[in-house]
């Protein structure tokens, strides 16, 4: 049974609009992900300049546009919650990564079995 020549066009034309899709979310997550490594990287290196000041030092947080004076271990404690946080932001766009991976080898995959059909 033979598909028609305008289903089969459509039909590939969707299937090239998805990978072309996916292709461009991937990128995008790849930005993310590189930047939420970023950010992580900042936070670690910031928390090893803490690690190096004596206890009683005074530290101060930035709030807007003045500074806040804060203790080194509430100081402490925000960055290693951001970077928990950053952690998991990373595994969720690890899976959508993989969701999007897996739909555009699909995608070719089907372009190709059309294409051999033909």
């Amino acid at each position: 049974m033979s598909i028609p020549n305008e289903a089969l066009q459509k039909l590939m034309a969707d299937i090239e609009s998805k990978a072309a899709f996916s292709s461009q979310q991937l990128q995008i997550v790849k930005a993310q992900m590189a930047a939420k490594q970023r950010d992580i990287r900042l936070l670690q290196l910031t928390a090893e300049e803490l690690n190096t000041l004596p206890p009683g030092t005074r530290t101060f947080e930035g709030v807007g546009k003045m500074f806040v004076l804060e203790p080194i271990t509430s100081i402490k404690a925000r960055l290693e919650n951001e970077e928990k946080t950053l952690k998991n932001d990373i595994k969720d766009l690890e899976k959508k990564y993989n969701y999007l991976e897996t739909t555009f080898v699909n995608a070719q995959q089907n372009l190709d079995a059309i294409l051999r059909g033909r």
